[in-house]
């Protein structure tokens, strides 16, 4: 028979476990740590589906940018016109290389040259409104490739936000971009 002092920790034990879970569970995405911190998928093009592709001809985001998203954002969002809480969105910038080809002249594809990477993961609930890559709905993250593992935007605002002020109206996403949305 266990001693009331187990008893007790025990107890502790078991709500220590199901708020852990709890607040595992609240989070936006299994991207995000409780700080609100983003990582990179790092398995996510075996694991998400292929949005569609952008090209950059000429520019410091100049190349290939392919685009992927974590499974039901599709039905979701062709469902009810948005993203859903926890819709992750990878864009994989490649730098690209053009040559003549049996198809055409100066056709372009991309590289093994990884540029970055930007991680976008939506949050309605606003978990971490006072954490400054989080806001207008969605968590902003940028990794380099000499360290993946870092997010290297510090302030959405000033990193991120400039570059999706035309697909504001559209949930800050270049939806057009992406036929699979449509039904």
């Amino acid at each position: 028979m266990p001693t009331s002092k187990a008893k007790s920790l025990l107890v502790i034990g078991l709500v220590s476990s199901i708020s852990i879970g709890v607040l595992a569970k609240d989070l936006p995405s299994e991207y995000v740590d409780k700080e609100g911190n983003i990582t990179l998928p790092i398995d996510f093009r075996t694991s998400t589906i292929h949005l569609g592709s952008w090209f950059v001809p000429t520019g410091d985001a100049s190349g290939f940018h392919g685009v992927y998203t974590n499974q039901g954002t599709i039905e979701h969002y062709r469902k009810y016109g948005k993203f859903p809480d926890g819709a992750v969105i990878i864009k994989e910038l490649r730098a690209s290389n053009s040559e003549d080809y049996t198809t055409g002249k100066n056709v372009s594809h991309e590289t093994g040259n990884l540029k970055q990477w930007f991680v976008m993961v939506k949050d309605s609930k606003k978990h971490f409104s006072n954490n400054p890559v989080w806001g207008d709905g969605w968590g902003w993250a940028l990794f380099k490739p000499d360290n993946p593992t870092k997010n290297v935007a510090t302030d959405y605002k000033v990193d991120c936000l400039g570059c999706h002020i035309p697909a504001k109206d559209k949930d800050w996403i270049y939806t057009e971009g992406y036929p699979v949305f449509q039904k």
